[in-house]
């Protein structure tokens, strides 16, 4: 149990003495191991964590396209995250705002913070208050940290990991969090996790530089449901290719692309189902029948869906085909 004396240190960032008692903060024990990055080739931000507590992604993980990426994490003060961002905005380096943002705590020392800006540059904190075991270690364009570790061991083998993985920046982060759990990782064990991963340059909607968004909130192996989660992203992301290949008229792309998505998510109704509703509207529907029969076997309410895209132009079959197309439902 976290001390209860703790509690009282946890003021509100620049809340100072208002001659009226200290109001106080929540107390926030993510005590856990996370990973802040800039990728290089890409300019990529990425921040990925997991700890003992629910729906750590929320509290610890930010980051903004064309900006940085921040985690803010030990005995919390969540403000940490925004306010790093909006001093990175306004063009102050990762060192710049971490101590700007640790002048301005009135307990700095039970935080862990760390911050990586638009240039790269790291600027990484462990206050002498954050529960043992705890350190960090930084490199070029990361940095890796824990706290309330098993053992001192974690963030060095983090970063090992992390400079050894190979792949896009989310899968070398998920490569240093899952090196930090063979360490042992945090004493009381697992429950959430999350990646998050946005563009280098801002293109002024958000929605398109968030990259990767993916958060396990409550798990028994949240590590573990977090890489499923990402090679289920990486398979949708083939699915969309194949959508564009079909508007460019590119057959071979689209079954390229449709291959390595089914590939990735063997089973995948939905993928299947796309994948032929995309075959057909492109006049392949001869393509498309084995792939609606499969889907129609396994779950006929498929079956149902598919005369209500015809009805709004969603599958362009004409009617001929449409019948061809539901044969397969009745020969289930």
């Amino acid at each position: 149990m976290i001390p209860a004396l703790l509690s009282v240190l946890l003021l509100p960032l620049g809340s100072g003495d208002s001659g009226a008692g200290p109001a106080v903060s929540p107390l926030r024990p993510v005590n856990t191991y996370s990973i802040v990055a800039r990728d290089p080739e890409t300019g990529q931000f990425g921040v990925a964590v997991q700890s003992h507590w629910f729906s750590v992604g929320t509290v610890v993980a930010w980051a903004e396209a064309g900006v940085g990426a921040v985690a803010t994490q030990s005995l919390v003060e969540v403000s940490y995250g925004p306010l790093a961002l909006d001093m990175l905005r306004a063009g102050k380096t990762a060192s710049q705002a971490l101590v700007a943002l640790t002048a301005a705590d009135t307990a700095p020392e039970v935080r862990q913070v760390a911050i990586v800006d638009a240039q790269g540059n790291v600027a990484t904190r462990t206050g002498t208050g954050c529960i043992p075991e705890a350190g960090h270690h930084t490199g070029a364009g990361y940095s890796v940290q824990a706290n309330l570790m098993e053992q001192n061991t974690v963030w060095d083998a983090m970063a090992t990991a992390y400079e050894s993985a190979q792949g896009d920046l989310a899968e070398r982060m998920l490569v240093a969090l899952e090196a930090a759990q063979k360490e042992k990782g945090d004493i009381r064990g697992q429950q959430s996790a999350c990646i998050l991963v946005v563009a280098g340059e801002s293109s002024g909607r958000p929605w398109e530089d968030r990259i990767v968004d993916l958060r396990v909130e409550d798990n028994p192996e949240p590590l573990r449901e977090l890489r499923r989660l990402l090679d289920l992203q990486r398979a949708y992301r083939h699915m969309n290719a194949g959508d564009l290949a079909i508007e460019k008229g590119d057959m071979a792309g689209a079954r390229r692309e449709y291959g390595a998505a089914e590939a990735l998510a063997p089973g995948n109704l939905e993928m299947t189902y796309w994948h032929a509703v995309a075959l057909a509207n492109a006049g392949e529907v001869e393509a498309s029948l084995p792939l609606f029969r499969t889907v129609f076997r396994a779950d006929p309410h498929w079956a149902v869906l598919t005369p209500r895209l015809a009805a709004v132009h969603i599958l362009t079959a004409s009617p001929q085909d449409l019948d061809r197309i539901l044969q397969g439902a009745e020969a289930r």
